[in-house]
C-alpha cells in the first residue's frame, strides 16, 4: 500500500461513472476491492435503463459502493464523472470504468509517481507496450490523431489522452474548470491539466477493449465531437489557472 513518508497512507477516491452496464459491475466492483490501496469507491449511475440501478443499492449494501448517487436521466459521462469528483475525499482521484475494459489492479502502481512526489496525474496508456486485446485499427488510429492534435494544442507528449484511466491529485482536479457532460471530459481535463502546469506521467496499462456487441458505447460521432471539444478547450474559455499544491507529497519511504 503506497504511502507517505510520515507512513500515513494515500487515500485514493476511485470514482466508477455507470450507464447500463448490469453485466459486469458486480464484477468490477468486487475486482475494485481486491485492490490494496486505502481507498473510497464511488459510484455515479447516469441514468441506467437495464437493471443497473435496481443492482446498486445492494452493492453498497454490501460493503462495495462507499457513495452512491443516482442521474435521474442520462446526462453523460463528463457529467457523472463531475459528480464524482465533487464528492471526493480522498487525496487522488482515479476514473474506473465499469465494462472490464480497465484492469483496477493497475490502480497502485498508477499511484506511485504521485505518493513519490514526482507527478500530479498519472495516465494509464494503452500504446506503450503492455498486454492488450487486438482490436480495431480504425479505433485506434482515430486515437492516435486525436492525441497528437491534442499534444499540439497542450504541448504535451502524451502517447494517449483518450484513455479512460487518469489519475489526478484531487486538490488539483478541484481547481479545474471541467464543463463537459459527455466523452468530451477526456480532452478538456487533459486541456485543463496542461493550463494548469500539472506534472503529467504515463505508464503503460493492459487492456481488454469490448466489442460492439459486448456493449462498447463509443462511436465515430464521438470521434468528431473529440476534435471539437480538443478545439474549444485549448483555444477558448474557461482556462484552469496555474495550479501549485497546498501540501506536497513527500519521497516514499515505506511500503505498507
Amino acid at each position: 500500500m503506497c504511502a507517505l513518508a510520515a507512513g500515513r497512507p494515500v487515500t485514493v477516491s476511485i470514482v466508477i461513472p455507470v450507464y447500463n452496464e448490469a453485466r459486469t459491475v458486480e464484477r468490477l466492483l468486487r475486482r475494485v476491492a481486491a485492490v490494496e490501496v486505502s481507498k473510497e469507491v464511488i459510484v455515479v449511475d447516469d441514468g441506467s435503463t437495464d437493471g443497473t440501478r435496481e443492482l446498486l443499492p445492494g452493492l453498497r449494501d454490501g460493503g462495495l459502493i462507499d457513495q452512491l448517487f443516482m442521474h435521474e436521466r442520462n446526462r453523460g459521462k463528463g457529467a457523472a464523472l463531475r459528480t464524482g469528483f465533487g464528492r471526493a475525499t480522498g487525496e487522488v482521484t482515479v476514473v474506473q470504468d465499469a465494462d472490464l475494459e480497465y484492469d483496477p489492479g493497475e490502480i497502485p502502481r498508477l499511484l506511485q509517481p504521485i505518493a513519490d512526489g514526482r507527478a500530479d496525474a498519472v495516465y494509464g496508456s494503452r500504446f506503450l507496450g503492455a498486454p492488450r486485446r487486438a482490436l480495431f485499427f480504425w479505433h485506434t488510429l482515430g486515437n492516435r490523431f486525436l492525441t497528437l492534435l491534442s499534444n499540439v494544442l497542450t504541448n504535451l507528449n502524451l502517447t494517449d489522452m483518450e484513455t479512460c484511466q487518469k489519475m489526478v491529485r484531487t486538490d488539483l482536479l478541484r481547481s479545474l474548470p471541467l464543463t463537459v457532460d459527455r466523452f468530451g471530459i477526456e480532452p478538456e481535463i487533459t486541456a485543463r491539466l496542461a493550463q494548469a502546469g500539472a506534472r503529467v506521467y504515463e505508464l503503460p496499462i493492459s487492456y481488454d477493449g469490448r466489442t460492439y456487441a459486448e456493449g462498447k458505447k463509443i462511436g465515430w460521432k464521438d470521434g468528431i465531437s473529440a476534435i471539437w471539444f480538443i478545439m474549444r478547450c485549448n483555444l477558448w474559455g474557461p482556462r484552469a489557472r496555474p495550479w501549485e499544491p497546498e501540501e506536497s507529497f513527500r519521497p516514499r519511504q515505506s511500503v505498507e
